[in-house]
């Protein structure tokens, strides 16, 4: 991971926060649905505000290919790189 990569994490992890339960360590490796508990509409919200957030829109394959913040973080990279 660069440091483009460390940003994107970054702004993840603070779009995370109000969609979290309770406090949890976040890291590349955390699975978004198993260890942050999120059901399905609050992932697209969270993924609405990434959007958002990015400029960017992530077609719903893509969503479907994401299992953790590390991939989600690529996902975001590489369609940044499109714009």
């Amino acid at each position: 991971m660069d440091a483009e990569d460390d940003e994107i994490v970054a702004e993840i992890i603070r779009a995370l926060g109000p969609s979290l339960q309770s406090p949890v360590t976040i890291t590349t490796d955390t699975n978004i649905t198993r260890d942050l508990g999120l059901d399905s509409l609050a992932v697209m919200d969270f993924v609405m505000v990434l959007e958002d957030r990015f400029d960017i829109s992530i077609p719903l394959e893509r969503i479907a290919e994401v299992e953790t913040v590390g991939d989600l973080a690529r996902t975001i990279r590489e369609l940044r790189g499109r714009s």
